[in-house]
């Protein structure tokens, strides 16, 4: 499956692909766009229409942070920026908008807020568009598999809005308002759960299990039965029961029932016995940290249930590759922007091993193996070169000092720089078309078992929540337990998960957000390492001084505002605490 970067059906066409039958495409349409008649009887059309699906529902690694003053808004964020596992490098980005949402500015949120509302109800009206014309479509094959999609599709972006936003507009129709002004009021949580779940178990009844190479890539019947189980997770938070308002959440408690609804949901997906974990033959420390990175540069894994399809060649100007390697290299790799550097906080989530202590004066020896796997630390290995990470009789090593001349130039203050995700094969340079091209996993099986041992054991079931965790640490040759609590679960999710975007939500889904996103109570640590006469000196301290100013979540954060227009269009309430700016 292709993802291209241009709009067809009704929307502007940019692409200079369509070069045949030109004079048909554009018969009853202006010079600048494509026939909408001639759109759903085209079978590279309707592809491409739906292609605009799978663009917008994730940025994936095409990740950027822009500092000039007024384009803010044009940032694409990489969530797990906003949490306690890792920051960024750039002190110019910190003093950008990213570092105002940091902060909590009302103005900056609210612009960020805008664009993801607009886009996801942009989808909305394109997938909805789809429905109301789909019996125009003549490609039988083609339009069940459309169908399938579509269904996923407002599920998927319906459940984007109410993390974000709670309770939102239930659309399922084209609306145009300048033909009837109609409006919609926001629906309760109860609502977006049912229509959620509704959409895709539709698109999990038409939608294969797999599919042949050439569309490989596209949602599957999995990933409908995983959004379907992913809607149920989110609503049997605590978070989200009793509470006064419908659209923030369930006006009694919902909980125990939405567990039972997630369960069963999850064992639907088991059920297909599409996916496995991958596994990790090495015994060796070494072996082991290689085998667990390449399961994040394997593309559309039987690990992996969804995936944002980054273009093969890493054209990232033309297509859709992206930068990844490149932001995330340290300076001795010519790296200059160190966007991805995991904090000490997070360091101390990985356990001990081989029945061994904590040693904060030898703090990376026998740690669980998915730390030397997703970690840069000094001293380890990484493109043949030893990470340069400490300071030698006042010398700042080769990876504690920026690259180049630039005054903008990124190095770690943390400490680390990430290795997740990364490909050591890829080479950092500044070519202006070409760069990273692996895939961006948005679900995995990892991901639903850890899910799936949180249910359980929240609905009394430990033995089953155990084995559930103990298959994770278990592939990643780490010793299993014998019995498990909660504290447990969430610790291997931290752990497992690492980096990736549920561990963002699970700040809000879990209710910990006013106390781990905020400096004064949490603040982001980075570890010191100085060698003097021959003796190292390990010391944690905060990374920022200013922590409690510079690190701000407010409990009105927990929701995002609608944008303003929106509510005094449709005669609604805004998410409580927001000021029209």
């Amino acid at each position: 499956m292709k993802i291209y970067n241009y709009i067809i059906g009704g929307m502007l066409a940019a692409s200079t692909m369509l070069t045949t039958s030109c004079n048909d495409l554009f018969d009853d349409a202006p010079i600048n766009q494509i026939s909408d008649k001639v759109t759903w009887n085209n079978s590279m059309l309707l592809d491409e229409y739906v292609n605009t699906w799978y663009r917008n529902m994730n940025n994936g690694f095409n990740h950027f942070v822009f500092t000039m003053s007024g384009y803010g808004a044009m940032s694409r964020y990489f969530l797990p920026w906003f949490g306690d596992q890792i920051t960024v490098g750039r002190s110019d980005w910190l003093n950008s908008g990213y570092g105002d949402i940091l902060k909590g500015n009302e103005t900056t949120i609210t612009a960020w807020a805008q664009g993801l509302w607009s886009n996801y109800y942009t989808q909305i009206q394109y997938i909805n568009s789809f429905f109301e014309n789909s019996h125009r479509i003549t490609d039988g094959d083609q339009k069940t598999r459309m169908t399938g999609e579509a269904y996923f599709f407002r599920a998927y972006y319906y459940y984007l809005l109410w993390q974000r936003f709670g309770g939102s507009l239930l659309i399922d129709h084209v609306i145009d308002p300048l033909k009837n002004p109609e409006k919609t009021p926001r629906a309760s949580y109860q609502e977006m759960v049912d229509f959620i779940v509704k959409d895709a178990e539709a698109a999990a009844n038409i939608l294969p299990v797999a599919y042949d190479a050439a569309d490989i890539g596209r949602v599957t019947k999995g990933a409908a039965l995983m959004l379907k189980a992913k809607a149920y997770f989110w609503a049997s938070s605590e978070q989200f029961q009793n509470k006064e308002k419908n659209y923030l959440g369930f006006t009694d408690n919902q909980s125990q029932a939405m567990l039972v609804k997630a369960k069963q949901a999850y064992e639907e997906l088991f059920a297909l016995n599409a996916y496995e974990l991958i596994p990790i033959t090495s015994t060796t420390q070494d072996g082991i940290k290689d085998e667990y990175r390449k399961i994040f540069l394997t593309k559309n894994s039987q690990e992996s249930i969804l995936e944002v399809q980054h273009s093969d060649d890493g054209d990232y100007s033309n297509k859709f590759g992206h930068r990844l390697d490149r932001f995330a290299a340290a300076p001795s790799f010519t790296g200059t922007y160190c966007a991805y550097t995991p904090t000490h906080n997070h360091t101390m989530e990985y356990d001990m091993r081989d029945g061994a202590n904590y040693n904060a004066q030898d703090p990376y020896t026998n740690r669980d193996y998915r730390f030397y796997a997703n970690i840069l630390y000094d001293g380890s290995i990484y493109r043949g070169h030893q990470m340069d990470i400490h300071t030698t009789d006042g010398v700042k090593g080769e990876d504690l000092k920026p690259y180049g001349t630039s005054t903008s130039a990124g190095y770690t203050m943390t400490g680390y720089y990430m290795a997740k995700f990364l490909d050591e094969s890829q080479t950092i340079d500044n070519n202006d078309t070409y760069a990273s091209k692996q895939n961006y996993i948005i679900w995995r099986l990892a991901e639903a078992k850890l899910d799936y041992a949180e249910v359980c054991f929240r609905l009394g079931d430990a033995a089953t929540a155990l084995q559930q965790i103990n298959d994770i640490r278990s592939r990643i040759h780490m010793d299993t337990k014998a019995t498990v609590e909660l504290d447990d679960i969430l610790k291997e999710r931290r752990v497992e998960m690492a980096f990736e975007e549920t561990t963002y939500w699970d700040y809000f889904r879990l209710g910990t957000a006013m106390e781990k996103l905020n400096g004064g109570t949490n603040p982001l640590k980075k570890i010191d390492i100085t060698v003097r006469n021959g003796k190292t000196t390990y010391t944690v301290s905060n990374l920022d001084r200013r922590a409690k100013n510079n690190w701000i979540f407010t409990e009105k954060e927990y929701y995002f505002p609608i944008p303003w227009s929106e509510v005094k269009y449709q005669g609604i309430e805004q998410n409580p605490g927001w000021s029209e700016v």
